[in-house]
């Protein structure tokens, strides 16, 4: 499976996982699923899009960019005793969060949040479509 630029990848409300964006239209954009390959239209109408790279997390004092979250995530899956998944417990996965951003904003940043941050870093994971190791290093 051919690699992608991270700042390519989008979310797309009422899709699973993440896309790529190939080309922009006036009533919506054509998106690809890295995995598969396969090219789909989304309209503005019915869709709201989400650059993943123009993500980031509140914190207590200002806000984490989500690449620095998804290379701690992939920090904290490394170890042996921890295992990074979108299957475990909501208990489990705020632990996981929380870890990987001890002073996230609680007021501001929902379960649902930190849900949607794991099953992202689970996909991108699982797909192996982006390098955790020149993420860190694109950062830098």
């Amino acid at each position: 499976m051919k690699k992608v630029n991270f700042e390519d990848l989008i979310s797309v409300s009422g899709m699973p996982g993440l896309f790529k964006m190939v080309a922009n239209r006036p009533n919506g954009l054509i998106v690809e699923n890295p995995v598969d390959g396969k090219r789909k239209f989304c309209s503005l109408r019915k869709h709201q899009f989400t650059p993943l790279a123009g993500v980031s997390i509140y914190t207590m004092t200002d806000a984490t960019p989500i690449p620095d979250i998804l290379k701690i995530l992939h920090q904290i899956d490394q170890r042996e005793e921890t295992t990074v998944s979108d299957k475990i417990s909501t208990d489990d996965q705020r632990t996981i969060f929380e870890e990987a951003v001890p002073d996230y904003d609680p007021d501001r940043v929902s379960s649902g949040d930190i849900k949607k941050v794991i099953k992202w870093y689970c996909f991108l994971r699982e797909t192996e479509i982006i390098d955790f190791d020149s993420l860190a290093e694109e950062e830098e």
